[in-house]
């Protein structure tokens, strides 16, 4: 149980998990680099004393590894778990009464409380300008808020019972955001603020929205976390700190007693300004769109806060510490939630959304050769429900070949599908549909494809480990590179348009329909460095699965349409090169990037500063 985001931070410190940074750092690009260089090296959480132009210190990388998060969930997690298991099982509550009984007071405890006085008070103010103004990435359109917890209610039910609260980024300035008056929201229509949105703009009622920082770890993470339909953000906030969200409401607006800053307004209806760029978690800047905007009307602040902030970025980033959290706390609800799945992963090395593992069980027709069938009814599932929606690529197969197989590992997953995949049968579309709005492969914003990849039965090949056609392949292919058995990077010259694309990908595949063994190289990925993208797997994962569209970007050796249904007989060919429409990838300011690595230096500030014990 933590009061505050500081009573967290003191106990990490405790525990020789928290760097203090005592001199003046700038918001501007310095404060993100230090974060990211203290992050690669798997350092401590991070509190920042002094602020170029505000008053106020901030902290980060608080979930900056998995140990970590273990360490300040250490006590609720396994009650979570136990939760999540009498939700999946009501009966257990019988077969092991006094193991779950512990969860009742929890579960009544955690009741959203109302209250007047707290040890927070939010009595004091101050102006959007002052509040730490972060820019991550040098393309990043403005400062942004990066761990809000956007509070909004339904028009229909003005209470915490018709709440949400959600991770929606928040631009604090740049565009055209008059300043100190007006700040940029991002979310979709379909999110539960995106649909209290639609709901106002129906009616006269003002859209009061509250934006809380800071606060205990738990309620930025209630923010992210998926919830089943009905189970209120603030229940779960309560739920996983173990304490009752405490908050009261001033001008018609809700603030969390317990939160550092609460920033209050009204969303405009019926108008949006163009927010943006900012540097994503795909790794990727998201560009300038037309977004909702807020006029503000309060910035309260407790005494002495701290501003929570992260920094975004090409995955692994400490945002990973949410997906890992997420992971610990419903692992044993996948089977309830989708029937016939054993385990389910949005690959974080991906960006999370481009590429989700499943391993389903196939029971359908058993006195026949196995072919994917009730698996692909799971994969419908799996992409008509909440988040997993949002996956681009579902690489989905049956558990009964290798019952131990680990999803968690990306090379022996995939070697699993391509040893038994079947591209005349197993590769299924779903075109011009929607896709997660940052993800910029498609053909427009939020617009795109899918392709699930669904396998069973035993193996129907051998993976090759080495190339046996190197250096003759026709122009403009180059330098062919084993990913991992199976896998060829080859290089292709800039991507240009796609009907050039189509010529040139003819030529590479009238070449390859003349090798006798093309069968033991099932997936050939084309890129623009293949060296990168052979490197290691998480480079393989995020330029193959980032930067392709599947309807667009997929071709085969020998393929054809059957009865409308696309497959090929020979290797599957995903064009990865980065196309004209893409979205820039993010990419460090040097001279900050130097700066920042001489703090760690022999004689710099940090050097030999900090060790993390978690």
């Amino acid at each position: 149980m933590y009061y505050s985001l500081e009573h967290c931070l003191l106990d990490l410190e405790k525990n020789a998990s928290l760097l203090r940074i005592p001199f003046e750092v700038d918001p501007n690009l310095e404060m993100a680099e230090i974060h990211r260089q203290i992050y690669e090296k798997k350092g401590p959480a991070i509190l920042f004393e002094k602020i170029k132009n505000s008053p106020f210190r901030a902290a980060s990388n608080l979930y900056g590894t998995n140990e970590r998060v273990d360490f300040i969930f250490r006590k609720e997690i396994p009650l979570m778990q136990d939760i999540i298991a009498i939700k999946n099982d009501p009966s257990v509550l019988l077969s092991k009464p006094f193991k779950y009984l512990k969860t009742l007071p929890l579960a009544l405890s955690s009741i959203p409380r109302k209250g007047i006085f707290s040890r927070n008070n939010l009595n004091q103010y101050t102006q959007i300008d002052r509040l730490p103004q972060v820019i991550s990435w040098p393309k990043d359109g403005g400062a942004f808020v990066t761990l809000p917890q956007v509070y909004s209610e339904d028009p229909d039910q003005l209470d915490t019972k018709g709440s949400n609260i959600g991770m929606y980024r928040i631009q604090l300035s740049g565009n055209e955001y008059v300043a100190n008056q007006e700040i940029g929201l991002h979310y979709q229509i379909h999110r539960g603020i995106g649909v209290h949105h639609a709901k106002y703009n129906q009616g006269d009622q003002p859209f009061k929205v509250s934006i809380f920082v800071g606060g205990p770890p738990s309620h930025a993470f209630s923010a992210i976390m998926p919830l089943p339909e009905g189970m209120s953000e603030l229940l779960f906030a309560g739920m996983l700190n173990n304490r009752a969200f405490r908050y009261k409401k001033q001008d018609g607006y809700m603030l969390s007693l317990d939160a550092d800053f609460v920033i209050t307004g009204d969303v405009v209806k019926n108008k949006l300004k163009p927010e943006g760029p900012f540097g994503d978690h795909l790794g990727y800047y998201s560009l300038t769109h037309p977004f909702p905007f807020m006029k503000v009307h309060k910035v309260f602040h407790k005494k002495n806060p701290i501003w929570h902030f992260t920094v975004v970025s090409r995955p692994p980033a400490e945002d990973s510490g949410f997906g890992y959290l997420i992971h610990q706390i419903v692992k044993d609800l996948t089977p309830k939630e989708f029937p016939g799945i054993k385990s389910i992963h949005a690959v974080d090395a991906a960006g999370v959304h481009p590429l989700l593992f499943a391993i389903g069980s196939e029971r359908y027709m058993p006195f026949r050769e196995p072919r994917p069938e009730e698996i692909l009814t799971m994969a419908n599932r799996i992409l008509g429900t909440g988040q997993t929606s949002l996956a681009k690529y579902l690489w989905i197969t049956d558990h009964t070949a290798n019952p131990n197989l680990n999803i968690h590992d990306p090379k022996a997953f995939f070697m699993h599908n391509l040893q038994r995949a079947n591209w005349s049968r197993d590769i299924h579309f779903i075109t011009k549909t929607t896709i997660d709005t940052l993800d910029y492969s498609g053909d427009g914003l939020n617009s795109g494809s899918k392709a699930v990849i669904a396998t069973a039965g035993p193996a129907i090949r051998d993976l090759a480990t080495e190339i046996n056609f190197q250096g003759i392949l026709p122009p403009p292919f180059s330098n062919p590179k084993m990913v991992m058995p199976g896998v060829i990077a080859i290089q292709a010259k800039p991507f240009a348009n796609y009907s050039s694309a189509i010529t040139e990908i003819s030529t590479l595949k009238s070449y390859l329909e003349h090798l006798e063994d093309l069968d033991s190289y099932p997936l050939i990925v084309l890129c623009d460095d293949s060296n990168f993208l052979a490197q290691n797997i998480q480079n393989f994962v995020w330029a193959t699965f980032t930067r392709s569209n599947p309807s667009h970007d997929i071709y085969g050796t020998h393929e054809d349409i059957q009865h409308k249904h696309w497959g090929c007989r020979g290797a599957l060919i995903i064009d990865a090169r980065i196309k004209p429409h893409h979205a820039p990838i993010l990419e460090p300011d040097p001279a900050i990037q130097d700066k920042v690595h001489r703090y760690f230096t022999k004689g710099g500030a940090l050097y030999g500063h900090f060790s993390t014990k978690y």
